[in-house]
């Protein structure tokens, strides 16, 4: 295979508007993961910080924190599901 041709190969393939769209929802959807879980470590964190000051409330604390990891997961999802969209229609 010649340069000439690989470089013919990598034009079209830029060149068709459905290649990008799916590039860009496979960029989207790996972000909306990668932020997805850095929320939910930071929540998990800030948990067990509040959980070692005060033991006394670990049974509020953990039901905030299951609530807000939850949103957080949904939002993921909603982001992976919009990306699955646009790479299949």
């Amino acid at each position: 295979m010649t340069l000439m041709t690989i470089l013919n190969i990598l034009l079209d393939a830029v060149q068709d508007p459905s290649f990008m769209a799916k590039f860009g929802a496979g960029i989207g959807a790996g972000l909306g993961v990668l932020g997805a879980g850095l929320g939910i470590g930071k929540i998990g964190a800030a948990a067990m910080e509040a959980i070692a000051r005060q033991p006394e409330s670990v049974g509020d604390i953990r039901s905030n924190m299951i609530i807000a990891a939850a949103l957080v997961e949904g939002v993921a999802f909603f982001a992976v599901v919009c990306c699955l969209l646009v790479i299949v229609g």
